[in-house]
């Protein structure tokens, strides 16, 4: 279930200072090329920026990581410290906008998100990336996004995207299994849908691809009860799924830890890039 105070937007931390601004100001400016506001749909939303490593390698993996916020809050550009240190690692790292509740609500935002997924199939290739190689990762609001697509829902066949080029998905502080609703404004987003439909862990089945869900045992905005029991079903459905929890490692700091700046508050960027070369 989801705290009472719900997702609040994952970098709301400081005032009078952007917390993300500040994490991407420690960011550095080589080791990597950035391509923004690529389209890979008609709305303003729907744009991608792309992160890519200084050497080419034709076997390069490629990750398509969702932000958080509530499902309606977040920018792409935010999370330059995210995409900067996975391209670093070695990685071709996609970052999209995508449609916000209420405009629309559920499931507009999954939609967006397989037809980013789409966009990063046909063009992976393009840019350096190996396009039978890919990853999908998320922080809270966008680890629901992740899972969903990555579960046996119909959006990524919907969008046209080859679900047999998936090669592993990694859920970061993410809300898999939260009914009933808990808030106002949680229950908004999902109006007008069924409850159940909404839910990752409902989902489970045979044939998923490897999962890494990674959560913090202080985090009081989305329980670790929602990884502990997707990690569980995607086990017990036969799929290799591994649970990382973090001593001490809040909602915030687990992101957060992607940056220079904050890095040794968990080991979030150690444990991608080691599950993503894994696979």
């Amino acid at each position: 279930m989801i705290a009472r105070r719900a997702l609040l937007a994952p970098l709301a931390l400081l005032s009078g200072c952007s917390p993300a601004s500040l994490l991407n100001t420690t960011v550095p400016s080589g080791g990597f090329r950035k391509i923004a506001d690529i389209a890979y749909g008609d709305d303003p939303r729907q744009r991608l920026d792309l992160y890519l490593p200084e050497t080419p390698d034709p076997a390069r993996r490629v990750l398509t990581f969702f932000y958080g916020g509530a499902w309606t809050s977040g920018r792409k550009e935010d999370y330059l410290f995210v995409g900067q240190a996975m391209a670093a690692a070695g990685f071709l790292v996609a970052i999209p906008d995508y449609r916000l509740s209420p405009n629309p609500r559920f499931p507009g935002f999954v939609e967006d998100g397989a037809r980013a997924m789409r966009w990063v199939q046909d063009n992976a290739a393009i840019h350096g990336g190996d396009a039978t190689r890919l990853f999908m990762s998320g922080h809270s609001a966008g680890a629901h996004i992740s899972l969903l697509l990555a579960v046996d829902t119909p959006y990524l066949r919907a969008a046209g995207f080859d679900r047999a080029r998936l090669r592993g998905v990694i859920g970061i502080a993410g809300p898999y299994d939260f009914l009933p609703f808990s808030s106002n404004s949680v229950r908004d987003v999902f109006a007008g849908s069924d409850p159940a439909a909404t839910q990752p862990i409902n989902f489970v089945g045979r044939g998923l691809p490897p999962a890494l869900l990674l959560h913090g045992d202080a985090d009081e905005t989305v329980f670790l009860r929602n990884s502990q029991r997707l990690g569980a079903a995607w086990q017990a459905a036969g799929n290799a799924a591994e649970v990382k929890v973090y001593r001490g490692v809040a909602h915030i700091s687990i992101i957060s830890a992607f940056s220079d700046l904050l890095r040794n508050r968990a080991p979030t960027l150690a444990d991608t890039v080691s599950f993503l070369r894994g696979h």
